[in-house]
């Protein structure tokens, strides 16, 4: 049995032919399956292309959350919902392209692993400087938690005791794409060139993708707080330098010169200090986020369940 989870937000364009695609694939294989589209808070027509769709199709299931709770959110809905033996996990706009998945299959049937990652051979159409920042972030990442996630992608598929242990994880902040190689267990990789979007655009913004950014770093790594104090000592001994130089000038009856010295030190030290700060309430925001405790999503209406 599988079970294939798309995330969706505002793609009634695309989920008669997405469905249309996945189910041409999935037939040709000696296998059950289910489709899941969840339905993170859409504005537009989504939940009722998906609820036309699963009154029809036994194989297509829904789930529509009560608003907008973000991909990583939908996507653990999705896997509390599944049943598969393996639960494959893809984008709904399907720049993953589903042909991909008859590969991974074979892989997880042949190996025995847990775990089949699609990793990018590129990065499509995107241009050079978004490009460049990603794999910025990457390095950074990398730099951070020791994880490795060049070329990663949520286009993956876990065998069923991987779901059952991510079901267990009860953060609120998740990052599904660090969350795996985290997990451990046996891990493959496959290729996959990313597929043109073919209907609607891109729902990510450029602020989107620096809050995932930033998430993803707090969430396995605590190296940005040691940074801050790594800072707070530097400036100790700087501070430290400057003391004796400044009451060696003095005793030597010399005024102290370098007004604008002075203002542009305080300048960068108060920058240094805001920065530092705001690494600060990150990692405030998300112990604030954890102690509330508050579902990670409410389900608003499920269909073909």
């Amino acid at each position: 049995m599988l079970s294939v989870i798309l995330p969706v937000y505002n793609e009634e364009d695309t989920i008669e032919h997405s469905a249309k695609r996945l189910e041409e694939v999935l037939n040709a294989l000696d296998n059950e399956y289910e489709i899941l589209f969840i339905d993170d808070g859409s504005k537009d027509k989504t939940w009722d292309n998906i609820l036309k769709l699963s009154s029809t199709n036994k194989n297509i299931k829904g789930l529509s959350l009560s608003r907008n709770f973000g991909k990583e959110r939908a996507i653990h809905a999705g896997l509390h919902k599944a049943v598969g033996d393996a639960v494959i996990i893809m984008d709904g706009d399907l720049q993953h392209p589903p042909e991909v998945i008859p590969k991974m299959v074979g892989l997880w049937k042949e190996t025995g692993c847990d775990v089949v990652n699609g990793i990018k051979k590129g990065r499509g159409n995107e241009d050079f400087i978004f490009s460049f920042l990603v794999n910025g972030f990457y390095k950074i990442y990398r730099f951070a938690t020791g994880m490795q996630l060049q070329g990663a992608s949520d286009f993956k598929l876990l065998n069923r005791r991987v779901v059952d242990v991510y079901k267990l994880l009860n953060e609120r902040d998740l990052f599904f794409r660090g969350l795996i190689p985290w997990l451990g267990f046996s891990q493959k990789n496959i290729e996959f060139e990313i597929a043109k979007r073919e209907q609607g655009k891109t729902k990510w913004t450029g602020l989107s993708r620096y809050f995932l950014a930033v998430n993803a770093i707090s969430s396995f790594s605590s190296l940005p707080l040691q940074l801050v104090t790594l800072m707070g000592i530097i400036f100790m001994f700087f501070a430290f330098f400057l003391f004796i130089q400044t009451m060696f000038v003095w005793l030597s009856g010399n005024a102290v010169a370098g007004f604008t010295t002075v203002i542009l030190i305080l300048l960068f030290i108060g920058s240094v200090l805001m920065i530092s700060l705001g690494i600060i309430g990150q990692y405030l925001a998300k112990i604030y986020s954890e102690v509330k405790r508050r579902p990670i999503y409410l389900l608003k209406d499920t269909s073909g369940f």
